[in-house]
């Protein structure tokens, strides 16, 4: 037996005026999720604990069956893992956006989706002004970067915001803040004059691009801790496809192999097509494959309600569709889900259950017809612990 999980990152949202009240996976044209729905079972699934705060390192870790409660110590050292950073006992670590900034207003929180070369000179000229033997930027995937502060445990105990979470937001009072504030905010404010006329935002701004008008400092960690891997956890072994630092390192965390595919992106650029062939052909010497796809959650946080639609549309297109074909000469177990949702209204994350579909080999109908939010709900099917769906998976159905 094979198995799939296939994560539409942020793909749950609330009701959307431009489609008459649907939500984007009801407007989306999805007949081979719609098929996997009416034949498998749907239901809700709660991947953020309560308390938790509702982001995709907690999230996906729920989805590939870790309780974030137990294992979670941090998103930083998380993404940091995939990007090779070293992490010595007592350093810190903090995801470093390039953001655009504009009369104090969070105008962008990727830098006008600014691209990783582009971003990689940016973090060179960073390193050269603002780093030192304590203070270390390295470069990640487009706007996501992280910063390492050697023995600067005492950082992590300023509180931070997620940039994404306050677009379109004046910044003031969203800065890092509490007692171990300053050195943050001092890196922050310092970025301001070593990015203002780099090279790389003067050809930007001339191609009527937005540039980046300093770094945004959040999601402080601690160094990793030793975590058991999914071979000696559910006895697997796993793949893992994706576009981002974050699922690199869930994946190198549990002992995965990541799969490096020509033209996956994390936006709707992404080549769904050859992401989920070389996932499926990994099944050939793998147990199970995640297939992690950013473009949903994208679309969501920058409000485009019409591309987060197409996005849906085009995973089943592509995705869903080679899933199907697949099945019907393969033994295959598949999982599709939300990790969480990021309602195009909202343009961040909210912590609400997010509909599921398990199809395939032992799995009963339970009579949904589509999958949707709504179809998930009447189901009545709900599981409270989102770490217990990778069981569900896994446990051979009568």
């Amino acid at each position: 037996m094979k198995y799939c999980i296939l994560i539409t990152d942020g793909a749950a949202d609330y009701a959307l005026d431009e489609f008459n009240g649907q939500t984007a996976l009801q407007a989306a044209y999805t007949p081979y999720f719609d098929r996997m729905a009416s034949e498998g079972e749907v239901g809700l699934t709660l991947n953020v604990p309560s308390g938790m705060e509702p982001s995709s390192a907690i999230a996906c870790m729920s989805v590939i069956g870790y309780n974030p409660q137990e294992y979670y110590k941090g998103r930083a050292s998380i993404e940091a893992l995939s990007l090779g950073v070293s992490m010595e006992q007592g350093s810190s670590l903090f995801r470093c956006n390039f953001v655009n900034v504009k009369d104090g207003v969070m105008h962008s929180y990727n830098a006008g989706d600014i691209q990783s070369e582009e971003a990689a000179e940016l973090i060179k000229a960073l390193n050269d002004k603002l780093g030192s033997q304590q203070i270390t930027f390295y470069p990640g995937v487009n706007y996501r970067h992280i910063l390492k502060i050697k023995d600067g445990g005492l950082s992590l105990k300023a509180q931070t915001t997620a940039p994404h979470d306050i677009s379109d937001k004046p910044i003031l009072g969203y800065t890092p803040s509490g007692r171990n504030k300053d050195l943050l905010n001092f890196l922050m404010d310092a970025s301001k004059e070593v990015l203002k006329n780099h090279p790389v935002n003067k050809a930007r701004i001339k191609r009527g691009e937005l540039p980046a008008t300093q770094i945004w400092l959040f999601w402080g960690a601690p160094p990793l801790e030793k975590y058991p891997s999914m071979q000696e956890k559910y006895g697997l072994k796993g793949a893992m496809s994706s576009a981002v630092s974050l699922l690199f390192g869930l994946g190198i965390m549990t002992g995965m192999n990541i799969l490096h595919i020509d033209g996956v992106t994390d936006i709707d650029t992404n080549d769904y097509y050859a992401q989920i062939k070389g996932s499926l052909s990994a099944l050939n010497d793998h147990d199970i494959v995640v297939i992690h796809v950013e473009a949903p959650d994208e679309m969501g946080h920058i409000g485009q309600a019409r591309r987060k639609v197409q996005a849906i549309s085009d995973i089943d297109k592509y995705m869903a569709k080679a899933i199907w074909d697949y099945a019907q000469s393969h033994d295959i177990r598949v999982l599709v889900l939300s990790d969480h949702p990021t309602p195009v209204t909202l343009k961040t994350h909210t912590c609400e259950p997010v509909p599921y579909v398990l199809w395939g080999q032992g799995i009963r109908s339970s009579g949904a017809k589509r999958y949707t939010e709504d179809e998930a709900a009447k189901s009545g099917i709900y599981e409270k612990n989102g770490y217990n769906i990778m069981k569900k998976l896994l446990v051979q159905r009568s």
